[in-house]
């Protein structure tokens, strides 16, 4: 399984069946898609590859957005080889990218990575002001020689899935429901960073502040029952997703995770959160003591969940 960085380091001495997209979040439509597409290229010997861009070209030719992607490229990359992906090409788009003509494109993936068969949605299109449409693929197709299948990012029960789907579901808080679209919880991870110390020393509940890029989409501010992974150690945490409105204490809106019944310097360790539910929405509290019963009744919550969610994987198993 390789990840590559631009499409012309992928030289490839036998065919491919390829996919083209941006695959943000690689949700349950992505995932029956792939699984089809690694099928299929399996019983051809052909190589599956994936071929994604990064920044996504929506952000490229509107303009950027904070808090926007559901992936970066190397997770991305992995969620892809879980599924059995052998190449993900994550391309560079750029201005000169984007002016690409379709049809010179094309060329370029039969050159790179010796095209046999193109999968694409029904509404694709690439290429200079998106001329490249199906219609277009099609007649390159009969052309050049490759073969042309056009798929739909439906899941395996027929439900439509979009990456704009689980955005809009993070912004609400609605986790239950990316979790839904996804096939799995959201996740996050970062480095954890020094923050003010405020949790341990004045309320009691130390926490890990998680060090994430601006552009990486987070659930709406409020707490959360996540499962915390440390070290490949799950561990159930209270997640704080806020400007802890309490103290006034920052305009920039943090992840800081309480880890439960654990005891451990985590400073500039990797930490992973896979978010299970939401407990409540953010509140200011009128001083520390009424905040320290609040999150006590948080953390009694998300303890039944964890509870809950153990049982129902043992009923799975």
């Amino acid at each position: 399984m390789r990840h590559i960085h631009s499409l012309a380091d992928a030289n490839l001495d036998g065919p491919s069946m390829v996919t083209i997209g941006v695959f943000d979040g690689v949700h349950r439509g992505h995932q029956h898609v792939v699984a089809q597409l690694v099928t299929a290229a399996k019983a051809a010997r052909a190589t599956s590859a994936v071929l994604t861009f990064h920044p996504h070209p929506a952000l490229v030719i509107r303009g950027p957005q904070p808090r926007h992607y559901l992936t970066m490229p190397d997770e991305k990359a992995a969620l892809l080889h879980a599924l059995g992906v052998e190449l993900v090409v994550t391309h560079p788009f750029d201005d000169e990218v984007r002016h690409i003509r379709a049809a010179a494109f094309v060329d370029r993936l039969l050159s790179h990575l010796r095209m046999a068969e193109l999968w694409v949605g029904a509404d694709f299109a690439m290429g200079y002001q998106r001329e490249g449409d199906v219609d277009f693929l099609k007649a390159q197709a009969k052309e050049k020689g490759f073969a042309l299948r056009v798929v739909d990012l439906m899941d395996a029960g027929g439900e439509r899935v979009s990456s704009s789907r689980v955005r809009s579901a993070l912004a609400a808080g609605d986790v239950a429901e990316a979790t839904y679209c996804l096939g799995r919880p959201f996740r996050l991870g970062g480095e954890v960073v020094l923050g003010d110390r405020r949790g341990g020393r004045t309320i009691g509940f130390p926490t890990a502040n998680l060090a994430l890029a601006e552009e990486r989409a987070i659930p709406a501010r409020g707490v959360y029952a996540a499962w915390a992974w440390v070290g490949g150690q799950r561990v159930p945490s209270v997640v704080n997703v806020g400007v802890r409105p309490t103290f006034d204490s920052t305009e920039r809106t943090i992840v800081e995770a309480h880890l439960l019944d654990f005891e451990a310097d985590l400073y500039g360790q990797q930490l992973t959160l896979d978010f299970l539910a939401r407990l409540r929405g953010e509140q200011r509290f009128d001083g520390v003591p009424e905040l320290q019963a609040q999150i006590g009744r948080d953390i009694e919550q998300a303890r039944r969940i964890f509870a809950q969610a153990e049982h129902a994987g043992r009923e799975s198993a």
